[in-house]
């Protein structure tokens, strides 16, 4: 074998060991380790608060903000997006998932998937784009937070809620502590806004309690894209939910 050829295939498995080893480490979900998932509600109404745009008339219902992993983030990025995988769910994607910021309402759905489903892509249940999708739109169903809540008589509008009561009413409905985030009070003003509502599973998708003080750091950078990136735990004080921007 030529001198040259030797050279170039020494280079060549450098740079494969180096590049693969990367990309490896940056696509595998299984590189990613986590422990449990946040199934999450946002307020519309307090997401259109928050940022100054054309938000008009928001759902006035609790809407998805997205199925996550507690402590992994774009876990796959090779595996991409794909709206025909769900087309079968479109119609109930655009009425508890939507996404009241932008008109492309798959931008959205693309982010959650890039972000979060491609590492809770780690569990069978979970395995595809139309198993992560269905599971969120099931879990939606199955907590019903908007029927309890009605139920519970904490309903938006003029009425301001003690932390406490909300919290204390569905821990007696769902038997756990979710977590429960809220924009804090404006300058001048001493009452915060409801804004966003966690419940913690387990891998097995049983509930559990949500008592961590702070979800993980990458929450952040996914709140900036969709306008909560100022939502924060809530304190035990007066809250105001909402009916209008």
């Amino acid at each position: 074998m030529k001198p040259v050829t030797i050279c170039c295939l020494v280079v060549w498995c450098f740079c494969f060991a180096v590049y693969g080893t990367h990309k490896f480490l940056h696509s595998s979900p299984h590189f990613h380790d986590w422990k449990k998932l946040y199934f999450v509600y946002h307020w519309p109404v307090t997401v259109c608060k928050m940022i100054e745009n054309d938000c008009d008339n928001p759902p006035m219902y609790w809407t998805i903000h997205g199925l996550w992993a507690d402590k992994a983030e774009d876990c796959n990025k090779s595996w991409h997006f794909n709206v025909t995988e769900i087309k079968d769910l479109l119609v109930d994607m655009r009425q508890y998932w939507p996404d009241v910021l932008h008109t492309n309402r798959t931008k959205f759905w693309k982010h959650e998937w890039d972000k979060h489903g491609t590492c809770v892509a780690t569990l069978k249940s979970l395995n595809s784009q139309k198993k992560y999708f269905s599971k969120a739109l099931e879990l939606y169903e199955k907590l019903d937070l908007n029927s309890y809540l009605f139920k519970l008589g904490i309903k938006p509008g003029g009425n301001y809620y003690q932390l406490s009561t909300i919290q204390e009413a569905l821990t007696s409905v769902y038997n756990v502590t979710p977590k429960i985030q809220c924009l804090s009070p404006e300058q001048g003003e001493e009452v915060q806004t409801i804004g966003q509502i966690k419940f913690c599973f387990t891998k097995d998708f049983t509930l559990r309690n949500c008592t961590e003080s702070e979800v993980y750091s990458y929450a952040a950078h996914e709140n900036m894209l969709f306008g909560t990136e100022d939502l924060s735990v809530c304190n035990d004080t007066l809250t105001n939910y909402p009916s209008h921007v």
